[in-house]
């Protein structure tokens, strides 16, 4: 009797799971808003040189306005704005007289801005570009910042996800809540900017604990048959962040306020994470099934299967040649029903003898080795979707809306690209969904080449498209990557895809720059990386309506199966 049969028996996708899936996708809202935040926090306002006072023995300064003052000081750039960072380093008198010009057409002399910035408040009350002055010179800073909360990111992955395998999925699930609502709290009371972005690195470190903790949860408590659907509402948890940022960045212009209240309600999230249930798969591998035990009584108690719950206990059954191989778990027959098999899951800590090692790579080291280092998929669409994803978003300013509306743009079109991915993978497989949005997305991204400039609504089109596209591979490629490695390492497998998809992340901007030099070449390697990707998709093995595998050897023996599954 497998896990999956196991989970039916006890109420398949019963109250315990709605109750568990919700509890776990509330705060994948935030952790998506923490992802986008800098968008708001450190938005860049309209500014300039900040207008010394008035010069003294001049008879018409005093019945200048501010907007002659400014003309006074401050030259126009190109756009007939005010420059941003320069100023002229005397009164220009001459810009004041209607239709003149400098003699000989020479500019006057300008120098940097000396007494600071004045900024447009409109539309943000303050951020940390206001409050610390982050721009002209100081401009690279903000993108420091950001690429230091992605290394957290980063750092988080790959520590969270080996140490989920070893530790257990709630803890570590419990410590990122509360880590990530004390740093993202303290975040908002940064005297400085050094502050800030060490504060940030740790909220970046928790963010990839929630999300990879809370994936493998919803996972390893849903039914075979309702995997696609439950790792969706999770997908969709993070769509709604998107579009929920703007309408809160809208009312809390201030970056302190909207960063306190995306942070608060991680210490309710922690409060309540011990009612989460621990993985009863990972408790059995780990070798605690009795444990794993309690746990599965508990679920059978709220999905109203008291009777299975009571009736499960362990089998002393052990292999003679194999000392601790096995921990099984009985569910005796219900009065006056059908006899129910021993569920029996394999230990893979437990030694294993010379006959059962793979006869392919030799040993489950072997195997683990094998499985978390190739450069293969899952982890290159992990990687190609990232990089693509910020490529394409590094270039919202080309819409010419406010930060706002553009944010709830590209949140919106997440929408329809899930619900067609959820679709796509029910219907015709993960493999299939995969491949697809992965070369949908990037002939979207290439097809912008052809079209000119001028035709501003149609290269914006292609672009949204080209984010949805790659909002369905997101939604694919975490459910796909939780199924294909087995419970064993899992979450080390689902870190190390998620440390690919942050490399992708901070590779992106880096590419950008090259555009100074050759323009076409960003766009070129955005739109072929995913289209590569998507071909070598092609060689995955297809995980439709499969059980989770819970051991390397059974990961191991399902491709020749396949072969002769898959059509």
């Amino acid at each position: 009797m497998t896990f999956t049969s196991l989970l039916e028996q006890l109420g398949g996708l019963g109250l315990f799971q709605w109750l568990h899936i919700l509890a776990l996708v509330a705060p994948i809202l935030l952790t998506a808003s923490h992802n986008l935040l800098q968008n708001f926090s450190a938005a860049v306002p309209p500014h300039h040189c900040r207008l010394p006072p008035a010069p003294l023995g001049a008879g018409q300064t005093g019945n200048l306005s501010s907007e002659g003052l400014l003309r006074l000081w401050v030259p126009l750039d190109g756009g007939h704005q005010p420059e941003r960072c320069r100023q002229f380093s005397r009164p220009h008198w001459q810009s004041l007289e209607p239709n003149t010009t400098s003699p000989n057409g020479s500019l006057p002399a300008t120098e940097p801005c000396r007494d600071g910035w004045t900024y447009d408040r409109s539309e943000f009350e303050a951020t940390i570009v206001t409050e610390w002055d982050l721009v002209c010179d100081s401009w690279k800073l903000t993108q420091m910042a950001q690429s230091i909360y992605m290394a957290g990111v980063l750092v988080g992955a790959m520590a969270f996800g080996s140490l989920a395998d070893r530790f257990g999925r709630k803890a570590l699930l419990s410590w990122s809540y509360l880590q990530l609502g004390a740093a993202g709290t303290a975040t908002a009371f940064s005297p400085n900017f050094s502050t800030y972005c060490a504060l940030r690195f740790l909220v970046g470190m928790a963010v990839s604990g929630i999300i990879l903790n809370c994936m493998s949860l919803v996972l390893e408590w849903s039914p075979t048959r309702t995997r696609t659907m439950t790792g969706t509402l999770v997908s969709y948890s993070a769509t709604l962040g998107q579009i929920l940022l703007p309408g809160l960045a809208y009312a809390l212009p201030n970056w302190r306020w909207l960063q306190l209240t995306l942070s608060m309600p991680f210490f309710a999230f922690f409060g309540y994470s011990w009612w989460f249930a621990e993985s009863a798969r990972w408790l059995v591998l780990a070798g605690r099934p009795e444990q794993a035990i309690q746990v599965l009584k508990r679920v059978a108690r709220i999905n109203g299967r008291r009777a299975e719950g009571d009736g499960l206990s362990i089998e002393n059954r052990q292999p003679v040649d194999i000392p601790g191989r096995e921990a099984p778990i009985s569910l005796p027959a219900r009065a006056g029903g059908p006899h129910l098999s021993p569920l029996v899951l394999p230990n893979p800590f437990a030694p294993i003898s010379p006959s059962q090692r793979s006869p392919r790579l030799g040993s489950r080291g072997r195997d683990s080795s094998h499985l978390l280092s190739s450069p293969s998929p899952p982890s290159s669409q992990r990687f190609a979707t990232s990089f693509a994803y910020y490529g394409v978003a590094m270039d919202l300013q080309g819409f010419g809306l406010r930060v706002h509306m553009l944010q709830l743009l590209f949140g919106m079109v997440d929408i329809p690209a899930k619900l067609l991915s959820t679709l796509a993978m029910s219907r015709a497989g993960r493999r299939v969904a995969q491949v697809t949005a992965l070369v949908l997305a990037g002939l979207g991204i290439l097809a912008n080449l052809l079209v000119p400039t001028e035709l501003a609504a149609l290269r914006t089109t292609l672009a949204v498209l080209g984010k949805g596209c790659l909002a369905a591979s997101f939604n694919c490629v975490y459910l796909y990557t939780g199924e294909l490695y087995p419970t064993a390492i899992r979450q080390t497998g689902l870190g190390g895809g998620s440390t690919m998809a942050r490399v992708g992340g901070i590779v992106a901007p880096l590419v950008k720059l090259t555009g100074e030099q050759m323009p076409l070449v960003p766009p070129i390697i955005y739109g072929s990386i995913p289209v590569l990707s998507g071909l070598v998709a092609l060689g995955l093995p297809e995980t439709r309506n499969r059980p989770l595998k819970d051991t390397v050897e059974e990961v191991e023996n399902r491709f020749p199966q396949q072969q002769d599954t898959d059509p």
